[in-house]
């Protein structure tokens, strides 16, 4: 099909995510991806700023991932991993737990981030009322998101995606991200929830809250608050979906805090962006929780797909890949490229605020705009025109490059994000 056909056919069937259809730009008709570049059906070319939601690490198409996945399927595409198991799920909880903060001690697999989060909240629950408690709160940080099911809705702090399901979501108690001035204050609130409520679980999306327009948090902060909730028995869950597998500049987010979560939620570059799937991680404590003779004891959560081996198998090749010298290079050339450009950014009259955490770099537009909205399509369509796919979130402009970009390629994100701080600022 050409890209017209595929536009109006795509009109016809087919329901976007996170997309209100009646004031969305057409979608890009993308035929191929290669490298860090993903192509339209007119040959277009589009750098992919943002590792297509931060999935694909180690760009499109990556040659050890592919084989990976075809040196599988003629082995064993699917099997119930209910009552069986394989050397692809065996090998990749292997090398994940090498790497995997030191309290990590089993791996529960599933299909998505979400679904991750929401297998993390009933463990948590669960956890509780198997030692003989009920404890029915979670404690959640203001702005943080943590997927579209009804748990992990419930736990995130966005009015946009809960707004019509707020009467039907579990008890959320949210409190402000602590920070170096404010972690005192936290401390408080965080004393008096524990007194006056049965807690369950504290989630947080360690150092940079994604949705949340990449709002970056101390470390030093975050790390007494998990102290705290820890200390009184409550189970604390790392959302790591978004920032794990290097993107922090560490293996994982967790790494830079001393106090360590009780359960960790993985997804997007686990596998590279070439297959679905998810892990939720938990310390043998949570596990033995569940480790009884009464069958009603064990956790009864379960997906057709979990411990797929054709996921098993990328994304046992995608640890691989991050542990390598190579990527460990680019990641620190990123980095380092980011926090170089910070400099220069911060001096454009246009922006305010500019954030940097590893590979994530954030700033926000020095001008009042909606989070959605005709002002943030064409701020889509500008740097679609110039041959960059990126996802403003309202007006924070932010990169989460894949893992191979060059500098070139860095040097040409940079420029072209000046030029149209440029345009703007006529």
């Amino acid at each position: 099909m050409t890209s017209a056909e595929i536009l109006e056919k795509d009109a016809q069937f087919i329901w976007h995510p996170l997309t209100q259809h009646k004031t969305a730009l057409p979608p890009l008709a993308i035929s191929h991806a290669r490298g860090n570049y993903l192509f339209d059906g007119d040959g277009k070319q589009y750098f992919d700023a943002i590792s297509s939601w931060y999935t694909c690490s180690y760009g499109h198409a990556n040659p050890a991932l592919t084989q990976a996945i075809k040196d599988q399927v003629d082995q064993l595409h699917h099997v119930v991993f209910a009552g069986m198991t394989h050397e692809p799920a065996v090998r990749l909880s292997e090398k994940l737990l090498k790497i995997l903060p030191h309290n990590q001690a089993k791996i529960f697999f599933s299909e998505n981030g979400s679904t991750s989060v929401e297998i993390a909240l009933k463990m948590a629950f669960q956890y509780h009322f198997n030692r003989g408690e009920k404890r029915h709160a979670v404690v959640a940080l203001e702005g943080g998101f943590h997927g579209d099911t009804f748990g992990a809705m419930s736990a995130s702090g966005l009015s946009v995606y809960n707004g019509p399901f707020e009467d039907l979501l579990i008890d959320v108690i949210r409190i402000p991200a602590p920070t170096t001035e404010n972690i005192e204050d936290v401390l408080k609130v965080a004393e008096r929830l524990i007194a006056e409520n049965q807690i369950a679980s504290f989630i947080y999306e360690p150092l940079v809250q994604g949705a949340a327009a990449m709002q970056m948090n101390d470390a030093t902060a975050l790390c007494r608050l998990i102290k705290r909730f820890r200390e009184s028995g409550i189970i604390c869950i790392a959302d790591e979906v978004m920032t794990g597998f290097g993107k922090t500049g560490t293996y994982f987010a967790s790494d830079q805090i001393t106090n360590k979560p009780d359960i960790i939620c993985l997804s997007k570059a686990l596998t590279g962006g070439i297959m679905p799937m998810a892990i939720t991680s938990c310390t043998q404590e949570v596990y033995d929780a569940f480790y009884h003779d009464e069958t009603g004891r064990g956790f009864f959560h379960g997906h057709t797909y979990s411990g797929n081996p054709l996921g098993c198998a990328v994304a046992s090749a995608a640890i691989d890949l991050l542990v390598s010298d190579e990527i460990q290079n680019g990641m620190e050339q990123i980095t380092d490229s980011h926090a170089a450009f910070v400099e220069e950014l911060s001096q454009h009259k246009l922006v305010g605020e500019v954030r940097h955490c590893g590979i994530i770099l954030a700033f926000e537009l020095a001008i009042e705009m909606k989070r959605y909205g005709n002002e943030r399509n064409e701020i889509f369509q500008w740097f679609w025109n110039k041959g960059v796919f990126l996802r403003p979130l309202g007006k924070t402009i932010y990169l989460v490059p894949p893992f191979t970009t060059t500098s070139e390629e860095l040097k040409f994100l940079y420029k072209t994000i000046l030029q149209f701080l440029d345009s703007r600022s006529v």
